[in-house]
């Protein structure tokens, strides 16, 4: 058993998000661990480009209210506590409302090396991100 070394804080790359955003790499996995975790910080409007994860991501949402969308047009509106996955190869994206920030625990394995983790395509609309939203009730 070991503490895991803390990483600085890291601002997401412009190319695979629109806004503000953060993230810390609390677990990135050695093998034959595959598990990767980050803690991702959205800023208000922020958002993730259309992706997708080859084995499947889930999303545990620590503060403000995490958007969830997926290709049929549906967006989940997740609150604290709360806990959305995606299955394989499932083209999505996740962000903040438009009102507040949003943090959220990102989990998924990576594929091995000859494989990419994550599939990253095209910019989220605004009228994407604008669609209805569903809650959990």
């Amino acid at each position: 058993m070991e503490f895991v070394e803390r990483r600085p804080t890291v601002k997401a790359p412009a190319e695979w998000f629109t806004g503000d955003v953060w993230f810390d790499v609390l677990h990135a996995g050695r093998e034959p661990s595959r598990m990767r975790v980050n803690l991702v910080r959205f800023s208000p409007g922020a958002r993730t480009h259309w992706h997708s994860h080859v084995l499947g991501q889930t999303l545990h949402v620590v503060s403000g209210t995490a958007l969830v969308g997926t290709r049929d047009g549906t967006v989940l509106a997740a609150r604290p506590g709360e806990t959305v996955t995606c299955p394989p190869g499932e083209e999505h994206w996740h962000g903040a409302t438009p009102e507040s920030f949003m943090e959220h625990l990102a989990l998924w394995e990576g594929a091995g090396d000859q494989v990419p983790e994550t599939d990253w395509l095209e910019t989220v609309t605004t009228g994407q991100y604008g669609r209805p939203r569903t809650t959990s009730g």
